[in-house]
């Protein structure tokens, strides 16, 4: 087994006065402005697409506005109705304390994909052109969020004595699957290379809804495997001995991304 030293980084950044900037704050502001930039760079890229567009800058502006208060919003709730409902609701004002922790990656995904639906309506764009996008700039948040999750080890792996091994602080001391590296790498980077190869090389902006396609697929399929790996949320702890949270909402996700491939790949045949 490679061990792997637990490295000694604060969960926090810097602290000025009261106000402390932490890795996992560091982590949103990234991925957001990585996404802002990033779609706005895609967006003016005239052979990307299939059609002449207008997206201008200023909807890009507003698009990642709405889509921060969204992710948040939805990533807080789904962690309250998902993973633990019942402290929450004996309690409700704790659902506002989200500096002590508690997201939800398929609550913040419900409320991005609200978000796209109510501003692609609004502003009379394609639903499926704006989720492309969003999803071909998501996985470097993913990336560094899961980087976070580590330095402030959370959500970390099960016991393991054949693969790679950290001994995360105030756990019993076994050595644990890095779930958050794997995380990272297999849902951030690796997601993030496919789906802009897709895009750069094979002109798959041009079929749209390919690339969200993509993205729910391979996410979900690389979720479920690595939740193998992951240590369950201990108020939830395991379904039919074995299923965790994460696979289950993982699976209605994958249905999703097989049948908007299918309808990505029915509307190129008509064409």
């Amino acid at each position: 087994m490679l061990s792997i030293t637990f490295p000694t980084i604060s969960p926090i950044l810097f602290e000025f006065g009261p106000i402390a900037i932490r890795w996992y704050s560091l982590a949103y502001i990234v991925g957001f402005i990585f996404a802002w930039k990033y779609i706005q760079y895609l967006s003016r890229q005239k052979g990307l697409f299939n059609e002449k567009h207008n997206i201008q800058p200023k909807d890009v502006d507003d698009l990642i506005f709405y889509g921060i208060l969204a992710l948040i919003l939805g990533a807080r709730l789904g962690y309250v109705i998902f993973y633990n409902p019942l402290y929450y609701f004996s309690d409700p004002l704790k659902i506002l304390h989200v500096w002590e922790g508690g997201l939800s990656f398929h609550g913040g995904l419900l409320g991005i994909i609200l978000t796209i639906y109510l501003f692609a309506k609004k502003r009379d764009f394609s639903f499926l052109t704006i989720s492309d996008l969003v999803c071909a700039s998501a996985p470097v948040g993913i990336f560094f969020g899961r980087i976070s999750n580590f330095i402030n080890a959370e959500l970390y792996g099960r016991p393991t004595d054949i693969f790679i091994g950290v001994i995360f602080p105030n756990t019993n001391g076994l050595h644990r699957h890095p779930s958050q590296i794997y995380e990272a790498l297999f849902e951030g980077l690796i997601i993030f290379i496919i789906l802009n190869i897709m895009i750069h090389k094979y002109k798959k902006l041009k079929h749209s809804g390919f690339i969200s396609g993509m993205f729910l697929s391979l996410y979900s399929i690389f979720r479920f495997i690595i939740e193998f790996t992951r240590e369950p949320d201990v108020q939830v702890g395991y379904f039919f001995n074995y299923l965790t949270m994460g696979m289950l909402l993982s699976l209605p996700m994958f249905l999703f991304g097989i049948l908007i491939l299918f309808y990505s790949k029915q509307n190129v045949s008509k064409k």
